[in-house]
């Protein structure tokens, strides 16, 4: 009965003619990548702008603001520079969220900060100081994915069985500043959360690998959602078990909440200024965040996300 919902579902957003397109995923990735944006390191005034294209966005898909600025969260981090001295920087994450009065929320999130020109110490480009990391698919590529899905599921004609909380996070590569910010100032009951997908790096697509999904054993009831998949309708992919990863979802997994994490891998231009967004695979871009839509459908029937403790010593 819950897969006949499952592609209930699907055939109705099909219908809605709500679905992923590429031109908005160049759009978003372009506008936050380009060299005007000056890597949007934490602290910026091009972070901040981008803070403000998103909640923009946000505003005209008339989510509800939840952040305590409206759609603003701020919090400060610490930035550790190679050249000058440490500084402490006003940060944000932009939260929306989408009021389907319902008793569970699938939070959505991707950072939107990047190591700006090369002077937070994070950048693996020889003689890169004071040269712009765009940042096209760490993480712009994210962001792009979270507006569209954004898009999506507030304007296909749909109640979802499920609320949406959109989280843009500020200051992941200072260390998932943001996401731990929220989770200990959460401005949605964590209690209520049904899970939590986080996309980071998904524009650059392995064919040989696929995408990764960590935290597939996060929850028995991902495994559950899984086996009802026809995989061959999807891009290639492949499941990680573990709720950890170097990104924000590893906040929530912390607070025992089921997490996805959506990951195309390492490439040569990772964290260095050559990471533009002409590399960008926007039709697998597109793929992923269908496969997305897949898990997150998939998991409106069930009654409640239980999380299975991985081991989190490691």
């Amino acid at each position: 009965m819950k897969f006949i919902y499952f592609l209930l579902v699907l055939f109705v957003c099909q219908v809605n003619g709500q679905q992923v397109e590429v031109k908005n995923l160049q759009k978003h990735i372009y506008f936050l990548a380009d060299d005007k944006m000056k890597g949007r390191g934490t602290g910026s005034k091009q972070n901040a702008k981008a803070s403000k294209y998103i909640a923009k966005e946000f505003k005209k898909l008339a989510l509800q603001p939840l952040g305590n600025d409206g759609y603003f969260q701020n919090f400060t981090a610490k930035v550790k520079r190679v050249v000058v001295p440490d500084s402490i920087r006003s940060a944000r994450n932009v939260i929306g969220f989408l009021d389907n009065q319902a008793a569970k929320t699938i939070v959505i999130g991707a950072h939107y900060d990047h190591i700006g020109e090369g002077k937070q110490g994070s950048s693996l480009a020889e003689n890169s100081y004071g040269i712009i990391h765009n940042g096209a698919d760490d993480n712009a590529s994210g962001i792009a994915g979270l507006l569209e899905l954004a898009r999506i599921y507030s304007s296909n004609n749909i109640k979802e069985p499920v609320n949406f909380l959109f989280i843009a996070f500020g200051a992941e590569e200072l260390g998932l500043v943001g996401s731990r910010y929220f989770v200990k100032n959460p401005t949605l009951n964590l209690e209520n959360i049904h899970w939590m997908l986080n996309m980071d790096m998904i524009g650059r697509f392995n064919a040989e690998k696929g995408v990764s999904i960590i935290g597939y054993g996060t929850s028995p009831e991902f495994e559950i959602l899984y086996n009802k998949i026809d995989k061959s309708k999807f891009i290639k992919h492949y499941t990680g078990y573990e709720g950890r990863g170097g990104s924000d979802q590893t906040s929530f997994y912390e607070k025992d909440i089921p997490v996805l994490f959506f990951h195309t891998g390492g490439h040569p231009d990772y964290h260095k200024p050559t990471d533009d967004s002409d590399k960008i695979d926007y039709q697998s871009l597109k793929l992923i965040l269908e496969l997305e839509m897949a898990f997150i459908e998939g998991s409106f029937p069930i009654h409640k996300m239980n999380f299975r403790s991985t081991d989190k010593t490691k």
